[in-house]
Formats: structure tokens, sequence, C-alpha cells
């Protein structure tokens, strides 16, 4: 199976370790210096890479946006029930993040909007196995 970096910049490399360590993440020191931290979500498939602003620019000649004034990317993060995702919403909005919008309850699926303290969009969110495996209208549809 592949890995998958997420690259996000940020302001203070410190604070945001603190945040992602406080969702329950941890730190990868072999790939983490004064630039950069690699934090693992998922080990052995997916990451976020932190970089502090000016690191981050050396990989595009292209300007970096502020992602708390004009977000560009959500990353959307799945857990197994609703209370872990109302826990890591919790714990990040306790380490300095905040939710920037109510929660979305549509049934088979809820979801919840966090941002770290630099703006990076992060979505925690549930969704039911059956709606998961066969689709959200297997999930609404009776018994037979």
């Amino acid at each position: 199976m592949p890995s998958m970096f997420v690259n996000l910049p940020v302001t203070d490399l410190e604070r945001a370790k603190g945040f992602y360590t406080a969702l329950g993440f941890t730190i990868n020191p072999l790939f983490t210096d004064h630039n950069a931290a690699c934090v693992v979500v998922e080990e052995g498939h997916n990451y976020f890479m932190i970089l502090v602003r000016e690191f981050f620019q050396t990989f595009t000649d292209l300007p970096i946006g502020d992602p708390a004034v004009a977000p560009s990317v959500s990353t959307a993060i799945f857990l197994d029930t609703r209370e872990a995702v109302d826990a890591a919403v919790a714990a990040g909005v306790s380490a300095g993040g905040a939710e920037p919008r109510a929660a979305a309850d549509y049934g088979f699926m809820y979801q919840r909007q966090l941002t770290d303290p630099d703006g990076n969009l992060i979505e925690f969110g549930w969704m039911d196995p059956v709606a998961a495996a066969q689709g959200p209208e297997a999930y609404a549809a009776p018994e037979s």
C-alpha cells in the first residue's frame, strides 16, 4: 500500500508538534529537525509533514498562502466512532486549535472541522460501516 504525506506550512514548529501530538499522533524523530517534523497519523501509511514556512517555500516557486485566511486544502481523517471524533476535536481545541463551524450530522456520517493553530483545516469524521461499504443509500434502506 502506498504511503501519503500531507505537507503543511506552520509558523511555530514546536507549537504545531504539541497540537498534533495532543490529537494522539506521534512524531517520528528520524524525520524531524528544526525545519520540519514528521507526524505519524497511521504508521506505514499516512503522515503530516509540518514544515516551517521558510522551509516549505523551498519546495515551490509560488507564494505560500495563509490557510487561516484562504484555505486551499482540508484533510479528512475518519475514526471508528462518533465519540472518537468528538474526543479528537476537543483535544485539538484544548491544544490551541479552533472549531470554525458546527458539526455536520448526516445520520450515516458525522463530521467535525478543526483548524490547527496556523489555520490548516482538518476534518474528523465517522461513517457507518454499512454506508462505507455499500453507499449512503444502503444505510437508509429498510431491512428486507
